[in-house]
């Protein structure tokens, strides 16, 4: 029988490793981009000074508003609850998504991201979503989706193969196959590589697989669904599921929220800065101190509100309303993002980093007129947050991270060093047969 499953175990490997080492390894290298950003970029995050009391909301958006191309409309604004963060801000216009990281105690604008620009991690996600293959928005038919869910899909039976044939019969051979020895040469590394570091990576393996693969087939996501006991959710354009709360929409809120919309690269991506005319992509400024414009009273485009995505005019002085009560409402919470006439509060660290009460106010009183709770949310809407915190690691905080990075890793090695140990068989093989 395991003669069998080895053949299984080889013949799956050998045609998709190569596939599964890219998908592993740009996997691994989006583990940490929340923390690589921002110490690449510390004025994007960070204020400059921690002062007494930020600036109200409805002020800054209108001061912002007034530096910024008429194009450009309010859409929403996350809020983090860390006071050395920057306030994040999106726009909308000429179908296309703009963000703007403002210092909340000086008004200034420190970083505006307009448009998309290729990077390292946005590379990295297509890599490990579509090969660099065109994100389909309607949802028709991908190659490179549909390559990446096959290879996973063989890439999990490989894995349980892989276990079964690693399977000791005796407690000494249990010790060998435990330990990577590194002073009998690299032959003997390579192999210790292989099959020690393969069942110390397979269950995180396992799991990030079996998660990944909702975000590649229907009738995969259908039935895990319903494995759990979970309605299937509703879909949206390119098979990514719709929102239940504005906080879906932002994703995870600590990290680095796509400029042209989470749908775009369903993660986290870095985007060109572009201004109007100031260095750095910072746009210039027009008159006052520290970057604010000596009209920052009046927003230009209506005065003391804004326009929604409906079309609808925003009161932002009553944003700060909803939000000095959603902060005594959650005095612990992680962020509040606020967004036409919607506010989301995002609640836990640890487990599923989506879980989040959602709100609805009254735009012009500033009063919550209705509340959903995540805890009386349905399975299938937890079930997401659950299935992204799996996939990636991030449900147990930083070790997890840690653990799911360095699987990562193994899991890229795990093909190249079966590469190195079948091309080495078949050429002893074939000296031997001389």
């Amino acid at each position: 029988m395991k003669k069998i499953i080895r053949k299984l175990h080889l013949w799956l490997s050998v045609p998709f490793g190569l596939i599964i080492a890219i998908i592993c390894f740009s996997g691994a290298m989006l583990v940490f981009e929340t923390e690589i950003q921002e110490w690449s970029f510390p004025a994007r995050y960070f204020v400059e000074e921690v002062k007494d009391e930020p600036i109200s909301v409805g002020r800054l958006m209108r001061s912002v508003s007034a530096q910024l191309p008429d194009t450009l409309s309010i859409s929403g604004v996350q809020i983090l609850n860390n006071p050395k963060r920057n306030y994040r801000m999106s726009f909308t216009g000429q179908n296309r998504m703009a963000a703007v990281y403002v210092d909340p105690y000086t008004g200034n604008i420190r970083d505006l991201q307009l448009g998309a620009q290729q990077n390292f991690f946005l590379t990295m996600r297509q890599l490990h979503r579509w090969l660099l293959d065109d994100f389909k928005r309607d949802g028709s038919f991908s190659l490179g989706k549909t390559v990446v869910g096959v290879s996973t899909l063989l890439f999990i039976f490989v894995l349980i193969s892989g276990i079964i044939i690693w399977i000791p019969k005796t407690k000494k051979a249990l010790l060998l196959r435990l330990k990577i020895k590194i002073k009998y040469g690299w032959q003997r590394f390579w192999h210790d590589l292989h099959v020690a570091g393969g069942i110390y990576a397979a269950l995180l393996l396992l799991a990030m697989s079996l998660t990944g693969l909702t975000y590649s087939f229907s009738w995969y996501r259908n039935g895990f669904y319903r494995v759990f006991g979970a309605d299937i959710p509703q879909m949206g354009h390119g098979g990514a599921p719709v929102p239940q709360a504005i906080a879906d929409s932002t994703a995870i809120v600590d990290s680095i929220t796509i400029v042209d919309s989470t749908a775009n690269v369903e993660g986290r991506g870095e985007y060109q800065r572009e201004g109007r005319g100031g260095r750095g992509g910072r746009p210039e400024n027009r008159g006052g101190r520290g970057g604010r414009p000596e009209n920052a009273g009046e927003n230009r485009r209506g005065g003391r509100g804004g326009e929604s995505q409906s079309g609808m005019t925003i009161n932002f002085r009553q944003w700060q309303t909803v939000v000095n009560q959603l902060k005594t409402q959650y005095p612990d919470c992680r962020s509040i993002t606020i967004q036409d006439g919607r506010a989301s509060v995002s609640l836990s660290e640890y487990g599923n980093g989506r879980a989040s009460d959602s709100h609805v106010f009254d735009a012009q009183t500033g009063d919550i007129t209705e509340s959903t709770y995540y805890k009386d949310t349905n399975k299938s809407g937890k079930m997401r947050g659950w299935i992204y915190a799996v996939h990636v690691g991030s449900w147990g905080g930083i070790t997890t991270r840690i653990l799911s990075f360095l699987a990562a890793l193994l899991g890229a090695a795990l093909p190249l060093t079966g590469y190195y140990l079948w091309i080495r068989r078949l050429w002893h093989r074939k000296n031997s047969n001389r």
